[in-house]
């Protein structure tokens, strides 16, 4: 259950790192501490070990939960679906999902954000079709909206720290930080409580995934 840190002991990277990696079609799981060519996608941000106060790791109550509650079973199909269309890690999705709407379906913010990925009418009018935009509760649609959304912030900032922090406070904060984290708390407890959760549930599938592994200087 320590296997990524071990990766990163083995990498010698430092305290605030980034890892690289992919499992290729025989099974086999590459990491790095640099992008080397475009099979490498991030695992691990520029983002540190560090703990937001008053914010708890990703325990083994929720990684069960994760496993076996129906709501979380019912919409893995589209999770998959999605990852593989717009080309993000299904855990980040599932991370996400858990930690903006808890897996709720119906879940409305005071703000509007809707469904399980919290998407606001802001995200849907730039990210969805005019007909998917009416139809942001339904669970297939809010999924690949919010899907297609974070392969654009990744692609936009090259990070998924980054782009977690430009989903919760918007690109312009992320820009006037440098790319990076802004120094806003709430941001920075969003995107380490994501980050906990993906981290957690790759240590589960990383090793399932992959049958042996390559570490590339």
């Amino acid at each position: 259950m320590r296997w990524l840190m071990w990766l990163l002991l083995t990498l010698a990277l430092p305290a605030r790192a980034e890892l690289w990696g992919f499992v290729d079609a025989s099974g086999v799981a590459h990491f790095a501490s640099r992008k080397l060519d475009a099979r490498f996608t991030p695992v691990l941000g520029n983002v540190g070990m560090q703990r937001v106060p008053g914010k708890t790791d990703a325990g083994l109550a929720l990684l069960s939960w994760l496993d076996i509650a129906p709501e979380v079973k019912a919409v893995q199909p589209w999770v998959r679906e999605a990852a593989e269309k717009h080309g993000v890690d299904a855990d980040l999705l599932k991370a996400i999902i858990a930690v903006e709407s808890g897996y709720q379906r119906n879940a409305v913010s005071p703000r509007g954000a809707t469904g399980l990925m919290q998407i606001t009418p802001e995200t849907a009018s730039r990210y969805a079709t005019p007909a998917d935009a009416a139809r942001l509760i339904e669970p297939r649609i809010n999924i690949h909206t919010g899907a297609r959304m974070l392969a654009d912030l990744m692609r936009r900032f090259g990070r998924i720290d980054a782009a977690l922090a430009a989903w919760n406070a918007g690109e312009g904060a992320v820009r006037r930080a440098g790319n990076r984290v802004p120094d806003i708390d709430e941001t920075q407890a969003h995107v380490h409580l994501v980050l906990e959760l993906y981290w957690a549930l790759l240590q589960q599938s990383q090793p399932a995934r992959a049958q042996r592994l390559a570490m590339h200087p």
